[in-house]
């Protein structure tokens, strides 16, 4: 982000992730019997259960090699973006209606998120080691490693949202400031739908995002020159200064995958990937 007050509610300028010393306790308190059945490894479609789309012209000589190994990672792809995206969603609702409970399941869910991404590695790793690998596939592969772990530290940003809504910050958010957490979370989302579309169909077009990007930066600076005012005390302050970051480095993020989207595996004349 290209804003004075990006860094914001973070001691460490090298970490988007950082939450408050009491976020451990807040997850410590969530129930087991709470986390949502999404954190489930049988691949699933988008939200809405559609099925997850199909990589585009995968060769038939790459499927010979490993027929599901590419198939498993573009799916856990999919279910990774759809799990940041209910996240984003689910966390901002919590946020702002103060229901504690959906709050807990979220930062339970968080979990899930890991294993993908441990699971995707993995995957990733299976395939390297099988051989065979065309320059297309090589670099498709290093594409997905270079974005899972965006993926799951902008799970980790939603889960630090979700945490505050199981205290009282709920309660104390003046009413102004809750209009721009509003729309700072719808902004999220959008931005993070377009970020999934355009890993799904191959499109790395930055454009339409680009502008909801600028939208956000703006809602921020706005956010933070609000708290500044001094309307709510210091410990309320620092909390929504740090909401105003997590929500400024999702949409980083959001922008950062849709310019990083892998290339298309296409099948050439000769039976190579190109």
């Amino acid at each position: 982000m290209r804003r004075l007050f990006s860094s914001i509610g973070t001691g460490n300028p090298e970490r988007d992730d950082v939450a408050s010393p009491s976020d451990s306790a807040a997850s410590a308190e969530s129930p087991a019997n709470e986390v949502p059945s999404v954190g489930s490894k049988k691949p699933r479609g988008r939200p809405g259960n559609e099925a997850a789309p199909e990589p585009p012209a995968v060769a038939s000589s790459l499927l010979s090699h490993q027929p599901d190994l590419v198939q498993q990672i573009h799916r856990r792809m999919i279910q990774m973006f759809a799990i940041v995206e209910e996240a984003i969603a689910g966390a901002t609702h919590a946020l702002l209606t103060g229901d504690r409970e959906r709050a807990r399941a979220l930062v339970a869910n968080d979990v899930a998120l890991d294993d993908l991404y441990v699971e995707l590695q993995e995957l990733v790793h299976d395939r390297v080691v099988a051989g065979g690998l065309a320059p297309a596939e090589t670099t498709w592969l290093l594409s997905v490693l270079s974005m899972i772990p965006e993926l799951e530290r902008s799970g980790d940003l939603a889960e630090h949202v979700a945490q505050r809504a199981t205290r009282n910050l709920p309660a104390e958010i003046p009413a102004r400031m809750r209009g721009y957490i509003e729309r700072m979370g719808e902004v999220a989302c959008d931005m993070w739908k377009m970020a999934a579309d355009a890993y799904a169909e191959h499109l790395a077009s930055t454009e339409r995002i680009d502008l909801l990007d600028d939208e956000m930066d703006d809602l921020h600076v706005q956010f933070i020159a609000e708290i500044a005012e001094g309307s709510v005390p210091i410990p309320v302050a620092i909390e929504l200064a740090l909401l105003g970051r997590f929500y400024e480095r999702l949409g980083d993020h959001a922008v950062n995958l849709t310019r990083h989207v892998p290339l298309r595996l296409r099948q050439g004349a000769a039976g190579t990937l190109t």
